[in-house]
């Protein structure tokens, strides 16, 4: 009996089977994508444990946030002229109650008055609608990168714009 017993305790000391091991590195694996995901597309500030949101109900907050940002960039003043040449890129984060949370400029480029139309234009419209109950339930801030794209980049047009998935600033 006591043989067998210090079989079992042996078995215990070796520590995780090649199975075991893979399926820890799989979950890892998995973790890092999954936060690579978050990274890239800097959308939903997840809570722990909460449900995943509607892809629908998302898009259409989103296109009431810019459809928002376009009303309010009609009472800004903006000078055409002082357009810069480079892509720039600012990350707005808004709170649940629609406050905003930072407004964070991620590439100036040569775009530092079109950044600070886009300042002004943010503060006017805050605060934004309040997340729409299924979101609330499962995130604590949603952020939003607005591209500044130069006119030979197709950034000649005025107002704000969701950019198709997959493209980039």
């Amino acid at each position: 009996m006591n043989k067998f017993l210090r079989e079992l305790d042996d078995q215990a000391k070796a520590g995780p089977d090649l199975a075991q091991r893979s399926l820890n590195m799989a979950r890892a694996a998995g973790r890092q994508q999954a936060r690579r995901d978050d990274e890239d597309d800097v959308l939903l500030e997840r809570l722990p444990n909460s449900p995943p949101v509607d892809p629908f109900s998302l898009e259409m907050y989103l296109d009431g946030l810019v459809k928002k940002l376009n009303r309010s960039a009609a009472f800004v003043r903006n000078d055409p002229r002082s357009r810069g040449m480079k892509t720039a890129a600012v990350l707005i984060r808004l709170n649940p109650n629609g406050s905003l949370r930072s407004f964070r400029v991620l590439n100036a480029g040569d775009q530092q008055a079109e950044i600070e139309f886009i300042r002004s234009v943010v503060e006017r419209a805050v605060p934004f609608s309040a997340f729409p109950a299924d979101i609330q339930k499962s995130a604590q801030s949603l952020a939003m990168i607005i591209c500044i794209l130069p006119a030979h980049l197709g950034g000649g047009g005025f107002g704000f714009a969701r950019i198709p998935d997959g493209s980039r600033c």
